[in-house]
């Protein structure tokens, strides 16, 4: 019976030497991290100087800066704006819609690349579809194949 008891203690103490480690150390990663640290209005300015990748890597430093990120939605709006120059329909019909600047850019960042690229000319030499790309193509409904065709009869 003393054997357990004795285990039982020894567990306890080294659960309460792994809280208080754990407990410091979160302590010091929250004293390193400007993010609890400064006001909210300056740790908007910072995020809203990166661009998208280096926000979206931003956003998985740790939970608060995910947390910050995820719901500020301002930060997001920038960059939604760019990708509008190329899908200015599709941004606009997702603002009707009521998507907040985030999901609006997560739906429609990759269709704006590859959108570009046909409206660019880049694919207009293509003489069959096993010549395209199928890495970076991406599912579009009628209306943006409607853009690029015209586009392509422009040409």
């Amino acid at each position: 019976m003393k054997k357990n008891s004795k285990r039982n203690h020894s567990s306890r103490v080294s659960d309460l030497e792994l809280n208080s480690v754990d407990a410091e150390k979160e302590k010091k990663e929250r004293q390193n991290n400007f993010v609890e640290l400064l006001p909210p209005e300056v740790t908007f300015k910072i995020f809203s100087q990166l661009d998208i990748w280096s926000l979206c890597r931003a956003s998985v430093t740790c939970r608060s800066w995910n947390h910050t990120i995820r719901h500020s939605d301002a930060l997001w709006k920038p960059h939604c704006l760019t990708v509008r120059a190329v899908c200015q329909r599709e941004i606009d019909d997702d603002l009707e819609s009521g998507y907040p600047w985030r999901v609006i850019l997560l739906r429609n960042y990759q269709k704006s690349k590859v959108k570009h690229e046909w409206l660019s000319g880049r694919y207009s030499n293509i003489c069959s579809p096993i010549s395209l790309p199928e890495k970076i193509m991406y599912p579009m409904d009628a209306d943006t194949w409607g853009e690029i065709l015209e586009a392509e009869l422009e040409r």
